[in-house]
């Protein structure tokens, strides 16, 4: 690898996993005294629907690191035309793209039985986890067949409900189910074009929107119980790993979780 900066997008990047993800990779290229591989550094395009919040991760970036180029571009991925219109500043910016971090998303309605499930939130839910993933994906496929040289790699932020769900999480783990088969599908499109693709499956990672799990969430007996949860740099830390990797090299799926989440086995 070299030093030339690469220019990555990160979606869902004003909070929890996004952001740190984007403060992950802005620390790249300034930790190269102990190690004899050079890093790259990372131009950051942030996407997310709140252009406060993503001033917000941009703040903590330059605190990171003040050179840092960083891109805020609010953007709602459920919508077509915001979507493009994120690209098409990229690339106008930047002129290509090594990087997608496709980690936008919602658990949807909490406590809701799936018999009570109203479509419009089962909707919200598979426009924002999947259709939003699938049109983020399909812009950022196309930038990296068209560019030259040709490729980059996406990585999609899934969830260990793509194993196993939780109790009332229809949508969620529908979503989560479907993004592993969109991740294995651009996995083996992108061959031609050296477009990688993989897939980080995340489990109680503390953030935003995992506060509940400390206090007590349901599990799959009915009773409520508090989970262990893991720091959210542990996941900015594989993130960055899978980024780093030359094109020729792919993790395909992995892993992280906090170690004695109920997860693995019976609990």
């Amino acid at each position: 690898m070299n030093a030339v900066a690469r220019i990555a997008v990160v979606t869902g990047a004003g909070s929890g996993i996004g952001r740190s993800v984007a403060l992950e990779l802005a620390r790249a290229g300034q930790d190269t005294a102990a190690s004899s591989t050079v890093r790259p550094k990372w131009a950051l395009a942030l996407a997310g629907r709140r252009s406060e919040s993503l001033e917000e991760t941009a703040a903590l970036i330059r605190d990171v690191r003040p050179d840092a180029d960083v891109l805020c571009v609010p953007t709602d991925v459920t919508e077509p035309d915001a979507v493009a219109a994120l690209f098409a500043t990229v690339r106008e910016r930047y002129g290509r793209l090594d990087l997608l971090f496709n980690n936008a998303g919602t658990f949807g309605p909490g406590g809701v039985r799936f018999e009570d499930l109203e479509f419009s939130a089962w909707r919200k839910v598979v426009d924002t986890n999947l259709n939003g993933a699938f049109l983020c994906a399909q812009a950022a496929f196309r930038q990296m067949k068209e560019q030259d040289p040709q490729g980059g790699r996406i990585i999609n932020n899934g969830s260990v409900s793509a194993h196993a769900p939780r109790p009332d999480s229809a949508p969620y783990t529908a979503t989560k189910h479907a993004l592993t088969g969109l991740t294995k599908s651009l996995s083996l499109d992108g061959r031609p074009y050296s477009i990688a693709c993989g897939q980080i499956d995340i489990g109680n990672a503390a953030t935003e929107m995992t506060g509940a799990m400390q206090t007590g969430v349901r599990q799959a007996n009915g009773e409520l119980a508090p989970e262990p949860v893991m720091d959210a740099a542990d996941v900015a830390r594989t993130v960055r790993h899978m980024a780093e990797l030359p094109l020729e090299a792919n993790v395909q799926f992995v892993t992280v979780m906090a170690t004695n989440m109920p997860f693995i086995g019976r609990g």
